[in-house]
């Protein structure tokens, strides 16, 4: 065989490999197919001041042209609380997050009754843990039931990157928590669902709307790896487009979430469907299911 036809053949895997691995990166560079109906354009986005209030650190917190800015440096971080509480809805903002070293740094949105049921509180999170300047953010989603706040807390992660750079603009982030199941989305596209399969695994219990950026150096970034440094400080989360629309804790027991999906369907479409497949197949880090060392009895819907 001449040699050159030789190398060439001994080429080919090499080129097949070459070739796969544009194709991949050029699907993920498109972003994640089309979920074909957007919850977020059906919702009028409201003021800061319209649905919340400062609740801790306001000497760290700005409105600015309807934008919310809070930070966190050595002296206090901050968090924000809505006006009222809700037993289900659907609660989202456009959320740009800071570049470089973020390490250690929580900047949040999420659901709690934590005040209401101290040590035994229900909790759902969307919680973006900071980093160091060569790795990209990790966005963690977690669902909490009844938390005894004593360190044996069930915590249900499932942990994602993202299809952009989240410091260069703002992206929309929600959580729509109906009695039946639980979605997180990102720009309208469904990230996690969470389904309802038994009282126990599912928090139904009131609660509030949270924003917060604070230290968690202790596990944020690769379970405590790198902590946050002062000298990059301060930190900053910004917020604006705020929506929120549910039933409150007065609403009568005829009220209904806003939906997920077209009329006709119960849960997300099937495009819908596809599209958060996309997300799971190409972005999740994490899922606590698929976690060798946790105690699959503590997590039976798993």
């Amino acid at each position: 065989m001449p040699s050159s036809l030789s190398s060439f053949l001994h080429m080919v895997p090499l080129l097949s490999l070459l070739v796969l691995s544009c194709m991949i990166c050029s699907v993920c560079s498109q972003g994640p197919p089309s979920p074909g109906y957007y919850p977020s354009s059906k919702i009028s986005p409201i003021s800061f001041n319209q649905g919340f209030r400062n609740l801790w650190g306001p000497q760290h917190q700005r409105i600015d042209q309807d934008t919310l800015t809070i930070w966190l440096d050595t002296s206090t971080g901050s968090g924000f609380k809505s006006l009222h509480s809700y037993k289900s809805g659907y609660f989202s903002a456009a959320i740009k997050l800071q570049p470089g070293y973020t390490a250690g740094v929580i900047t949040s949105l999420y659901l709690s009754n934590n005040q209401d049921h101290p040590g035994n509180h229900d909790e759902i999170d969307i919680e973006f843990l900071g980093t160091t300047p060569d790795k990209p953010y990790v966005l963690q989603t977690n669902v909490y039931i009844r938390g005894s706040g004593d360190g044996n807390i069930i915590g249900r992660e499932m942990r994602f990157h993202l299809w952009f750079d989240p410091t260069q603009d703002f992206h929309n982030y929600a959580i729509l928590w109906k009695p039946t199941e639980l979605i997180f989305f990102v720009d309208d596209v469904p990230i996690r669902r969470y389904p309802r399969k038994s009282e126990a695994t599912y928090p139904s219990r009131p609660m509030y709307v949270y924003g917060s950026i604070w230290d968690a150096s202790s596990w944020a970034t690769e379970g405590g790896k790198y902590k946050a440094d002062y000298r990059y400080q301060p930190f900053i989360g910004r917020y604006r487009n705020f929506r929120l629309e549910g039933c409150t804790s007065e609403s009568s027991p005829s009220c209904h979430p806003p939906s997920a999906s077209p009329s006709g369907f119960g849960s997300l479409s099937p495009q819908q469907f596809r599209a958060m497949q996309w997300v799971q197949n190409n972005y999740m880090v994490y899922n606590y299911c698929h976690d060798p060392r946790r105690d699959h009895n503590l997590i039976p819907e798993c």
